[in-house]
C-alpha cells in the first residue's frame, strides 16, 4: 500500500500545485473584488458561475483523452498517442464554437437569475470578454490531458505557475486602475480582462513545450498535419461526452446555487461566493491525488496488469479519503480566520461563517466522490457516474437546496432557510454521491477481474 501511495503522492504533488495555481486565481478575484465593493463581487459570482459551468462542461469532453492515452502509454503505443492528441485539437475548436456563442449571448441564463439590471449589465461584460480566452483554455486542456496521462504534471505546473505570477499585477492595475497612466478601475470586468490575456500565453507556452519538450516530442504530434477523423472523434465523444455532463452536473450543483441566491441580495451572494470559493480551493487536494491515481490506474491497464490497477485504485481512494478528515477538520477549526482572510464586510463575514461548517462537512465525501469517479474514467467507465452525479447533484443538491433555502414547501426550519439550506442539501448530496460511486466501483472491479 505505501508504495501505491508514494508513486500517487509523487505524481500528485504537481498537480496540486497547478491546480492551486489555477483555484489561486478565482481566490485572488474574489479577495481582491471584494475590497473594490460587493457589487463588484456579485457580478463575479453571477458571471463567474456561468462561465465556469461553460468552460468545465466544454472541458470535461477533453479530459477523455486522459485515459486514452494513458492506457496507449502503458501499452507502449506511443505513435497512437500523438495521432490522439491532434483529433483532441480539432475537437477543442470544435466546442469553442458554441461557447464562445454562449458566452457572448448571456442574457437568457442571466434572467434566470433575477438580477438587477446593473448587476445583469456588468456580469454580462465579464462573461463576453472570457469568450475570447475560451478557445485557448481548451487547447491548453488539450495539453494538460496528455502530460497528466503520461505522468509529466511537472511541465502542467510551471505553466500554470507562470499564469499566477502573471495574474497579480495583472489584477492589481485592472481591478483598482492606475491615474496616473490613465488606467480606469475596472472592478471585475479587469479580472476577465487578465484572465483572457493569460489563457492566450498559457495556451501558446503548451503548444511549444509540446513540440519542444524531450518527454512530450517523442509522440510526433506535430510531424504532419491530418484532417479531423470522425472515428477518432467519435471515439473521444463516445468517452468524452459522459465525462462532460458528469462535470457540468457537478458544477452546476454550485453555479445554480449563484444563480438562484442572487435574489436573496448581494450581501447573500457575496457570502456565498466565499464559501464557495473556499470548497473549491480545498476540493483541489483530492482531486489532485484523483488525478495521479488515475493515471497510474490506466497506465496498468493499458500494460494489462489488472491487479495492480485495481490496488492502486482503491489505495488512491483510501488515501484521499484520509487527508479529506484531516482538511475538513482545519476548515471547521479555522472558520473565522478564513473568512477575515476574505472579506473586511460584517454582513458578508456574517452569511458566509456559518457556510464553511458545511464545506468542512462536505469535503471528506467529495474527497472520497472525486477519487472514485476518477478510477472509473481510468477504466473508461462513465455512463453510470453521470446518472449517479445527476440524480445525487441535481435531485438531493440543486432540488432539495431549493426546497429547504426557499422554504417552498413550508417544512423548512428557520436554521436553513436562504444560502444554509443550499450548502445544507448539497452536503447529503455529496454523501450520496460518494456512497453511489463506491458501490458502483467495487462492482466494476468484480467484473473486470
Amino acid at each position: 500500500m505505501w508504495h501505491d501511495i508514494k508513486r500517487i503522492a509523487g505524481l500528485a504533488w504537481p498537480v496540486l500545485i497547478g491546480q492551486l495555481a489555477v483555484i489561486s486565481f478565482g481566490v485572488m478575484d474574489t479577495a481582491m473584488v471584494g475590497r473594490a465593493s460587493a457589487f463588484d463581487l456579485a457580478s463575479l459570482a453571477l458571471g463567474g458561475s456561468i462561465y465556469i459551468t461553460v468552460y468545465v462542461g466544454l472541458m470535461g469532453i477533453l479530459v477523455a483523452l486522459s485515459p486514452i492515452a494513458a492506457q496507449l502509454f502503458g501499452a507502449g503505443e506511443r505513435a497512437a498517442i500523438g495521432e490522439e492528441v491532434r483529433q483532441a485539437f480539432w475537437l477543442a475548436l470544435f466546442l469553442a464554437i458554441p461557447g464562445f456563442v454562449l458566452l457572448s449571448h448571456p442574457q437568457l441564463i442571466l434572467h434566470l437569475s433575477e438580477a438587477t439590471p446593473e448587476l445583469e449589465t456588468r456580469a454580462s461584460a465579464y462573461l463576453q470578454i472570457l469568450a475570447f480566452g475560451l478557445p485557448a483554455a481548451l487547447l491548453f486542456r488539450v495539453y494538460s490531458s496528455l502530460s497528466n496521462a503520461v505522468a509529466q504534471p511537472r511541465i502542467v505546473m510551471m505553466i500554470q505557475l507562470t499564469g499566477l505570477a502573471l495574474k497579480v499585477p495583472l489584477n492589481l492595475v485592472l481591478i483598482y486602475g492606475v491615474e496616473r497612466l490613465g488606467i480606469p478601475a475596472l472592478g471585475s470586468t479587469g479580472c476577465a480582462i487578465a484572465t483572457t490575456a493569460i489563457n492566450w500565453v498559457s495556451c501558446a507556452l503548451g503548444l511549444v513545450l509540446m513540440a519542444r519538450h524531450a518527454k512530450l516530442r517523442e509522440f510526433a504530434i506535430f510531424s504532419r498535419f491530418c484532417w479531423p477523423h470522425w472515428v477518432a472523434i467519435r471515439a473521444l465523444l463516445k468517452l468524452g461526452v459522459p465525462m462532460g455532463l458528469s462535470y457540468l452536473i457537478e458544477v452546476t450543483a454550485f453555479s445554480f446555487m449563484a444563480i438562484f441566491l442572487t435574489r436573496l441580495g448581494d450581501v447573500t451572494l457575496a457570502g456565498h461566493q466565499i464559501a464557495a470559493n473556499l470548497g473549491a480551493l480545498v476540493y483541489m487536494l483530492p482531486m489532485s491525488i484523483a488525478i495521479a491515481t488515475a493515471t497510474l490506474t490506466a497506465q496498468a491497464i493499458g500494460a494489462r496488469d489488472f491487479k495492480a490497477a485495481h490496488l492502486v485504485g482503491r489505495h488512491g481512494i483510501a488515501f484521499a479519503g484520509l487527508l479529506g478528515i484531516g482538511l475538513a477538520a482545519a476548515v471547521w477549526f479555522g472558520r473565522p480566520l478564513i473568512v477575515e482572510a476574505y472579506t473586511a464586510d460584517p454582513l458578508v463575514a456574517a452569511v458566509a461563517t456559518p457556510l464553511l461548517a458545511f464545506v468542512a462537512f462536505y469535503h471528506v465525501f467529495d474527497a472520497l466522490q472525486v477519487s472514485a469517479v476518477f478510477v472509473l474514467r481510468a477504466w473508461k467507465v462513465t455512463v453510470v457516474p453521470t446518472l449517479i452525479y445527476a440524480l445525487s447533484l441535481w435531485g438531493v443538491g440543486l432540488g432539495g437546496g431549493y426546497i429547504l433555502g426557499f422554504n417552498s414547501w413550508g417544512v423548512s426550519p428557520v436554521w436553513l432557510h436562504g444560502a444554509s439550506g443550499f450548502w445544507f442539501a448539497n452536503s447529503a448530496s455529496l454523501a450520496v454521491a460518494a456512497g453511489g460511486l463506491l458501490l458502483y466501483l467495487r462492482w466494476v472491479a468484480r467484473e473486470k477481474g
